[in-house]
């Protein structure tokens, strides 16, 4: 691995975490008030899932370590985050919750990491099921900011895009992109090309309403659904 890339990496690693660790502060609060409310556990499932095909994506590829470290810490992260939720939910979240776990982030992820270590002997086709797995479903975390946007538009108020996450995914997309380039993996370029992409309208979508006054008042929270990974 060259300096260049090993350098991009590095950077893009320290970002992610960032970004893995924007929840702390709704579970605080959800600590706090020994409640998860109307949060939804859904977002820390599926990026628990993305983060743990991405650790095998990094172990299982040459000289991918660096992808394998950052998404390790944020799969301890993201099993916290759902440990909490489940500890806090009421009865029919808990439920919810723990089916989720148990068909997604157990059977789904078991099923997979079985039939492709047993099943598929050939690394380079190893490495592209895996690969092809976690794209999509870092596809599916990036968009899940265009829940915020929506809410800003409708409420004419930045109130529930926090700004830094914002630009966190805007960093993120945009610096795997450039690391997936030099690295020439098609399945860490795609999704975050599209991450950096979404991660700028989002960005320009906060500058235009960040000044406007809101049209009605909302509790409604959707901070818990952007949660991205690399």
């Amino acid at each position: 691995m060259d300096l260049a890339l090993f350098s991009i990496g590095v950077v893009g690693n320290v970002i992610s975490v960032l970004m893995f660790a924007s929840p702390i502060t709704t579970f605080w609060r959800i600590i706090q008030s020994r409640s998860t409310g109307d949060f939804e556990a859904t977002p820390y499932v599926v990026t628990l899932l993305s983060s743990s095909f991405w650790v095998y994506y990094g172990v299982t590829k040459p000289d991918a370590f660096l992808v394998a470290t950052v998404n390790g810490v944020g799969a301890v992260l993201e099993a916290i985050y759902v440990f909490l939720f489940l500890l806090y939910a009421n009865p029919s979240q808990r439920m919810k919750t723990a089916a989720l776990v148990g068909g997604l982030d157990v059977g789904a992820f078991g099923a997979v990491f079985l039939v492709t270590w047993f099943g598929i002997h050939d690394e380079s086709a190893r490495i592209s099921v895996i690969g092809t797995i976690g794209a999509f479903l870092n596809i599916l975390m990036y968009g899940s900011p265009l829940a915020a946007v929506k809410t800003v538009i409708n409420t004419n108020s930045v109130e529930f895009m926090p700004f830094f996450l914002s630009l966190f995914l805007f960093l993120n997309g945009g610096v795997w992109t450039a690391y997936a380039i030099l690295a020439q993996d098609v399945f860490l370029g795609i999704p975050n090309g599209i991450g950096f992409f979404l991660g700028l309208i989002q960005l320009v979508i906060y500058m235009i309403y960040k000044n406007r006054k809101a049209s009605r008042n909302s509790n409604e929270t959707v901070e818990e659904n952007q949660q991205p990974l690399i």
